[in-house]
């Protein structure tokens, strides 16, 4: 039975696929839509969903156990890495605190940036009232580095494989617009319409991280979402960049 999130209506969302799990985490692919843990608007979540799926796989009565290390924006799309015991979650979070992490993401914008390989170097001002970030001067704002580099371009759109090196709030999404090339559907920050599912063009790709008990390092990757521009950037992406 598909997720379902509410919006001004209900909108059918697909349900997450796993992409790793053992007894200590579980790995999915978020689908765009899908809130990640609850907010005011009481919309069903990622957290709730791993919380039944694990106890109706493992016939565990009640909820299963799942603990959230990190999170990633209702629009976007990609990796989502949750814990399925409380030793887990505690090393997980401290190595995306420690930003031991490596995680690598998708992006279509707007447009064809100048620089194939570039830094994007600003300082962030989060805005808590609207939940949006500026480049900002304000003493409060604080640095923000990525980098990026180009995959493959059509006439109005550009692939971009992005790196960061810092976790500011929507830094990807805020950082892009700076530089006039918003990310596709991401009306909040600059982009010409929306997408017909309120989705934007963010996918988090891949991610490279220690397991928590094992000494073994995990990389995931995560398939880009089924629809057509994402398909057809993809299919002119050269493997060896990837």
């Amino acid at each position: 039975m598909p997720f379902l999130t509410q919006k001004k209506a209900i909108d059918i969302v697909q349900n997450p696929v796993i992409l790793f799990e053992d007894n200590h985490l579980l790995i999915v692919s978020k689908p765009s839509g899908l809130l990640v843990q609850g907010d005011i608007t009481g919309d069903p979540t990622l957290k709730d969903w791993a919380e039944k799926d694990v106890a109706k796989r493992h016939n565990k009565p009640g909820k299963a156990f799942i603990g959230l290390p990190h999170r990633l924006d209702r629009p976007s799309s990609g990796i989502v890495v949750l814990a399925k015991t409380s030793k887990a979650l505690t090393r997980v979070s401290k190595a995306f605190a420690d930003r031991s992490v490596k995680k690598t993401y998708w992006a279509v914008v707007e447009g064809i940036p100048k620089e194939m390989n570039t830094k994007l170097i600003h300082s962030l001002w989060k805005d808590s009232r609207i939940k949006k970030s500026f480049v900002s001067d304000k003493k409060e704002a604080k640095e923000a580095i990525l980098s990026y580099q180009i995959l493959s371009s059509g006439d109005r759109y550009t692939l971009l494989k992005i790196n960061l090196e810092t976790g500011r709030h929507h830094q990807i999404r805020c950082q892009l617009s700076a530089i006039g090339h918003p990310i596709k559907g991401d009306l909040k920050y600059g982009a010409k319409r929306s997408n017909p599912n309120g989705a934007i063009h963010l996918h988090a790709q891949m991610i490279q991280l220690k397991h928590p008990i094992k000494d073994e390092m995990l990389k995931v990757t995560a398939p880009v979402p089924i629809e057509r521009l994402w398909s057809e950037l993809n299919k002119k992406t050269h493997p060896e960049n990837t």
